[in-house]
């Protein structure tokens, strides 16, 4: 008697997502996930991974990991079949909406959507309609956020966290001034006016001393620099210097002076008027003085960005010579700032010996494919396989899960307008880092070979793009930047180059010196 072959099951994908951290949004992110887990069971579906975004709002595709990884996961053939509770929870820009299921629809995957009982097989036109609904939703909803933050301004109120104060207990909008740090920021004014550091020194000089910002992170140029030039120190409270132009695109434009809400907070105050004047005026003058140091932050030299001092961790800029002995050499542009007792790497790279060697190092990586491949999973479970250290795969989820909450607020206080993109960005590049690199230690800890599997993909795709390279007359920056992560210089001459494939991975590895 023949035996009857068992169809496999098919492959359905299910996504969730829920807009706030609040504790009654989790419980309904919660309740999505067991549900579609049940539904799966029940209906004899293989349910793939679920994808789920926490706090993330529903009307800009490019802030949510999950549904950009369910996406590419569609174009991979993991799964058939899309259900998602609601529209507004698949999106809420109606464009988005329209383009993603159609994506979705020519590579033959169909969506569910379960409250409406609706799906891409019903056309787009009832699907449309409820998609503007709820981008008309997400629309009031800004302008109610909008609304209460132009009271707020004109009341006074400040909305985010500041240095040098506290938040009034019970107040969410009410600081007070803390002592301790407001004595750094008088040292951070007075170090800029009558030291002459600059705000690179400066930063160096408090992260020496062990201090950190209100974030608890390291001091920056930047975080240096913003302190210098917020007014909040001198007792003044401006509001509304920005706006949000569409809330669809959360694109922030400036608003005119004229549009700003002043309010004079003079028990605010922690340093004068003269010091802050004095202040905006040097760091004019130091703006005009140093206009190449915009240049060295850009991407115009194959090397922009990519060389840094194994001593003081600074990059290195670019010093050409174009008379007698032309020549292209890199120096730390930390020493070069401030001096030789900053910084005691006086190596000179130069740029054309540079390039040579790193192509006949790619040229030889390419002849070794192999090889790299064995390093790269030899690399990977040396950090990742749980034989190799002890952590509790628990703890690991309470990490994972603390730093998802930490990424979440500072995306909500963007949404609403709290904080710029740039400084979502600075916020969110450890916790982003941190986030990887738990992803990783939890899938192994669990056992699940996927990330070993997809190693061979990764590294077939980073010697395609070395091939990329060697095939080129010339290399620039974006195309060193695929395959190199950073170089470093130390104080005895010493090069070294981290590969971008291991930085991908989270693990640690570099080329040999050159």
């Amino acid at each position: 008697m023949a035996k009857k072959v068992q169809a496999s099951k098919p492959k359905v994908a299910a996504y969730c997502r829920v807009s706030t951290d609040k504790e009654d949004q989790l419980m309904s992110l919660s309740a999505q996930q067991s549900f579609f887990e049940e539904y799966a069971k029940s209906n004899n579906f293989e349910l793939v991974p679920l994808y789920a975004d926490e706090g993330i709002s529903g009307t800009k595709l490019k802030n949510r990991r999950a549904f950009n990884r369910m996406m590419k996961d569609a174009e991979e053939g993991l799964f058939e079949r899309v259900y998602v509770k609601d529209i507004s929870r698949f999106a809420r820009n109606a464009v988005d909406f329209l383009n993603s299921i159609r994506k979705l629809k020519a590579m033959g995957i169909k969506c569910q959507f379960i409250t409406s009982n609706l799906s891409t097989e019903d056309g787009e036109f009832t699907l449309g309609i409820l998609a503007l609904m709820a981008q008309e939703e997400s629309a009031n909803l800004s302008k109610r956020v909008k609304f209460g933050k132009e009271r707020n301004a004109k009341a006074g109120k400040i909305p985010n966290i500041v240095y040098g104060y506290d938040k009034t207990i019970g107040e969410l909008f009410e600081l007070k001034i803390n002592k301790s740090e407001a004595s750094v920021v008088k040292r951070i004014y007075n170090m800029y006016l009558n030291q002459g550091y600059g705000a690179n020194k400066i930063a160096w000089i408090l992260n020496k001393e062990g201090l950190k910002t209100k974030r608890n992170c390291r001091w920056s140029q930047n975080a240096i620099s913003r302190i210098l030039q917020n007014e909040l120190y001198i007792g003044r409270v401006i509001n509304a210097k920005e706006y949000v132009e569409d809330f669809l695109t959360g694109i922030r434009k400036k608003n005119s002076e004229e549009s700003w809400f002043v309010t004079e907070r003079p028990e605010l105050a922690i340093i004068t008027q003269e010091e802050f004047d004095k202040a905006q005026k040097l760091l004019g003058e130091r703006k005009d003085a140093f206009k190449a140091k915009s240049e060295r932050q850009s991407c115009k030299y194959p090397f922009s960005t990519l060389i840094k001092c194994g001593c003081c961790g600074y990059s290195f800029r670019r010093i050409s010579r174009t008379y007698v002995n032309e020549y292209n050499r890199w120096a730390c542009s930390g020493r070069n700032a401030n001096g030789a007792d900053f910084c005691s790497n006086h190596t000179l790279v130069d740029e054309r010996e540079l390039l040579d060697s790193i192509r006949e190092y790619m040229a030889s990586i390419i002849l070794n494919k192999d090889k790299l491949l064995q390093r790269t999973i030899s690399e990977f479970k040396r950090k990742y396989d749980p034989g190799c250290y002890e952590k509790d795969e628990q703890a690991v989820t309470a990490e994972l899960n603390r730093l998802k909450k930490a990424k979440s607020k500072q995306t909500q206080m963007f949404e609403v307008d709290a904080i710029t993109i740039e400084e979502l960005k600075e916020r969110t590049e450890e916790l982003n880092a941190a986030i990887s690199k738990c992803e990783k230690e939890l899938a192994v800890l669990k056992g699940n070979t996927s990330a070993y599997d997809r190693i061979g993909d990764t590294v077939k795709k980073y010697c395609g793009s070395i091939d990329r390279l060697l095939s080129a007359e010339t290399f620039d920056n974006a195309m060193l930047k695929r395959i190199i992560d950073k170089i470093v210089v130390s104080t005895d001459g010493e090069i070294k180059v981290y590969l971008k494939l291991f930085a991908d991975l989270d693990i640690e590895g570099s080329m040999e010196s050159l």
